[in-house]
């Protein structure tokens, strides 16, 4: 995505030149209670090649024991106190060292890695333990503190005294460790003060920023500073065009940041919470407050770190997030060996040392902070193993990487904005909207469509706003350069144009007023029918409606059941024994839907149609008026086996529309391993949660019906008039552009019975929402066209009856 961005604005500075370049510095007026205590720098000095100076402001916070009366220890191995954990570096490799507590009694032994260092993990907090050679004991290492996280918080002084400057350098964190940063600046710091924001990742938003302008154009640099050293994250892009400052960080053991990397550990988060407040503390930061931005990854983290409560932190915008660790890696229960598994495998290959590609010319260019960081960089954790082992599925394993658990515990607005039909982080963010019940202000955007999908201008000019109100503290505003940058960069991404919207601030003259507008308005912003108008294809909706929160509050859950003759019917059956069966499909895990070109207008899908008897249908009548649903749904079903040794099922659910026209259109779907069919007790009769807790597991008895229900996630679609409501049951698979399933494996096929009579009477119930109108004439967008829901040809497959 980002040279997609870079292209456009390259392609748009030519273009305009300094017309535009006026238009993006937004330098805020100075209304700060105080500037920032000035101090020695914590942030190395890349250019000398000294390592130290990035580690010596750290000392009153690192925990270590540092006195000339205190034996520091012999030869060269070093040890570092850390929350919970000891660090030791330049030891032998493969060398097995013991971690010693004060008394000198030996908790732990493990072997150091390559570059002979090691992480101690799980270290109880207390004074002055000690790392020693096993095999040699007169060499070991100087004494260490280990802290808890309420312990391990800084003095204000310990912020206040770093330096951050526009490019590289290093924010100092509290147990010493560095991370690697990239700032940019709409003008001199002299000149600001600036609103500012932050983003925090494993990508690499440290790396050194690059020229997007020929030698020709450099003049327009001086003006746009971020046309010649633009950072490599998207938001940053975006956020410096609008006229913000952006410091873009390294989480630990990634880039040139030092540590070890472990998916979203204690360390992380506190982490988080040391670079939003060294951030807020520079002088040229506006307000001393900062706010948070970036999609998918970098919108996650914002999730974690403010569920810290740094005071300097003024809000957050979170886009393409995942509600629940469990919901995106283990859908239903079941692996998501697609994108969730080679996402975590990418992120832990890329935290190896001078994985990311561009650590070694820093350190050939004398950065010798970045050598030294790269030295702990094996000792990441191996989160992909953990995630194929179903006893890691522990609450108090799995609550912790749970926004959905702790949203409650954020207390900054939020702007939030994902998409119905993600293909990389899903669709289960749903369970976050009505959880940030501290926040002051919400704003959530949801839409049907792709990953992408948060760049849309229709997003971005809220966005914007958002950020203007709570970062900047200022009336919203579109810059001249950002909104020609718009169709450029729409361009660029969705092969549309499109521009931004009409201001809605034009006569709001005073924040208070902007502010009052903004949280007058409902919280909820759908955007029905994503690219159904021109240009066909596009993230532009075709019309929106607010409500004043998820669920919506006038929700009807609309209920039918199963029948045996494959209809669906509001009545419930009657027949004392009907049931229909289905075959386990073993490859269908690994299939998708051939998407080519999906974040473009011109998406290209090959959505199969599963073979006679690999699935159940049940279709209901044709409409008699547009039915608009938002929410979500529970398919509940009674599934039986016969086989001694099938104890389980992977079950998957499909809703669709089918329209008059013949064509068919996926609107959702939901999974279920059946043994995590135990649901909680905040599950309702729309959203029936599965717990995925390996404790919950319970095998399903031969011969016996269980009753089990499936959640169809989260969705905003328009059932038009004339078309059926068809929901399929069968194997997980054949449904996502980038999810796939690690399915059961059975020594012979398997074969599932759905019963749907009157003492099973299997049923789906959907989330209608009688006082949404439809405006204009009741016309079918066409197919394709809507964002990230395929089409196909309708084949009217039939069931398999059970004799």
């Amino acid at each position: 995505m980002r040279t997609q961005w870079m292209a456009g604005l390259a392609v748009l500075a030519m273009t305009y030149g300094c017309e535009a370049s006026t238009a993006t510095t937004s330098k805020v007026a100075d209304t700060q209670s105080g500037d920032a205590t000035q101090g020695d720098s914590a942030v190395a000095d890349t250019s000398s090649g000294d390592a130290s100076a990035a580690d010596t402001s750290a000392s009153d916070a690192a925990g270590d024991t540092a006195s000339a009366d205190v034996d520091q220890g012999t030869g060269p191995l070093k040890a570092q106190g850390s929350v919970k954990q000891v660090f030791v570096t330049h030891a032998m490799p493969s060398t097995a060292l013991e971690l010693r507590d004060s008394a000198g009694k030996v908790l732990a032994t493990e072997a150091s890695d390559y570059l002979g260092s090691l992480v101690f993990r799980k270290v109880a907090p207390g004074k002055g333990y000690r790392v020693y050679v096993k095999d040699v004991p007169s060499q070991y290492s100087g004494p260490v503190d280990v802290q808890d996280s309420a312990e391990s918080q800084p003095p204000t002084s310990f912020y206040s005294k770093q330096q951050i400057h526009a490019g590289n350098g290093y924010i100092t964190t509290r147990d010493g460790t560095t991370l690697a940063y990239f700032a940019t600046l709409p003008g001199p710091e002299d000149q600001g003060p600036y609103p500012t924001v932050v983003n925090y990742s494993g990508y690499d938003p440290g790396r050194p920023g690059s020229k997007i302008v020929p030698a020709d154009k450099e003049s327009l640099c001086g003006a746009i500073p971020v046309l010649c050293n633009a950072p490599s994250d998207p938001s940053a892009m975006v956020s410096a065009v609008a006229g913000y400052a952006t410091v873009s960080v390294n989480i630990r053991g990634t880039g040139c940041s030092g540590g070890a990397y472990d998916y979203f550990e204690e360390l992380q988060l506190l982490d988080g919470y040391d670079v939003i407040e060294t951030v807020a503390a520079q002088p040229w930061v506006a307000h001393h407050k900062v706010g948070m931005v970036g999609l998918s990854y970098p919108g996650i983290t914002q999730l974690f770190v403010a569920k810290t409560k740094p005071p300097s932190l003024a809000a957050i915008a979170p886009f393409s997030v995942i509600g629940n660790t469990a919901t995106t890696l283990v859908p239903g229960g079941i692996l998501n060996n697609g994108f969730a598994l080679n996402w975590i495998d990418h992120v832990y290959k890329k935290a190896a040392p001078y994985a990311q590609g561009w650590e070694q010319a820093k350190v050939d260019a004398g950065d010798m902070v970045c050598k030294e960081n790269q030295l702990l960089h094996d000792q990441r954790v191996n989160n992909v193993e953990q995630a194929k082992d179903p006893k890691y599925y522990d609450a108090s394993v799995i609550t912790p990487l749970n926004p959905t658990a702790w949203a409650d515990q954020i207390e900054v607005p939020v702007f939030l904005a994902c998409s119905f039909q993600d293909e990389q982080t899903g669709p289960f963010f749903t369970t976050l909207l009505d959880k940030f019940k501290k926040a002051p202000s919400r704003r959530f955007t949801v839409y049907n469509g792709v990953h992408s999908d948060g760049f849309a201008p229709q997003v971005l000019a809220e966005w914007k706003a958002f950020l203007d109100i709570y970062v900047a503290q200022q009336v919203p505003t579109l810059p001249t350069f950002f909104n020609l940058l718009a169709p450029q960069m729409s361009e660029q991404i969705f092969d549309v144009a499109l521009g931004m919207p009409k201001s809605r601030w034009d006569g709001v003259k005073t924040l208070q007023e902007a502010k009052q507008k903004w949280e007058g308005e409902p919280e909820l912003r759908v955007l029905f029918e994503d690219g159904a108008t021109d240009p066909i294809g596009g993230p532009h909706a075709h019309f929106e409606q607010s409500f004043a929160k998820w669920p919506l509050p006038d929700t009807q859950a609309q209920r039918w059941y199963f029948q045996a003759d494959g209809s669906l019917q509001p009545a419930k059956p009657t027949v004392d024994f009907a049931a229909s069966s289905f075959d386990l499909d073993p490859d269908a895990g690994q299939r998708g839907i051939g998407a080519k070109s999906l974040w473009s207008a011109k998406a290209t899908y090959d959505w199969a149609v599963p073979a006679e008897g690999k699935q159940v249908a049940f279709t209901t009548a044709p409409l008699d008026a547009d039915a608009v649903m938002v929410g979500s749904g529970s398919v509940d079903l009674w599934v039986q086996s016969l086989a001694d040794d099938v104890t389980d099922a992977d079950i998957e659910v499909n809703l669709s529309e089918v329209r008059p026209d013949g064509q068919e259109r996926y609107v959702q779907s939901g999974w279920l391993r059946a043994s995590f069919r135990q649901l909680t007790p905040e599950s309702s009769e729309l959203w029936p949660e599965p717990q995925l807790l390996f404790a919950a597991k319970k095998p399903m008895a031969k011969g016996t019906w269980e009753p089990m229900r499936v959640a169809i996630a989260g969705f905003a679609h328009v059932f038009r008039k004339g078309s059926r409501i068809r929901v399929t049951v069968d194997t997980p698979g054949d449904s996502r552009a980038d999810w796939r399933f690690d399915l059961l494996q059975f020594p012979h096929p398997v074969s599932y019975h759905v019963a749907h009579d009157a003492q099973h009477p299997s049923s789906v119930a959907l989330p209608l929402q009688p006082k949404v109108a439809v405006p204009g004439e009741a016309t079918l967008p066409p197919c394709p066209s809507l964002r990230g829901q395929q089409c196909r040809s309708f084949v009217d497959t039939k069931n398999v009856l059970v004799k």
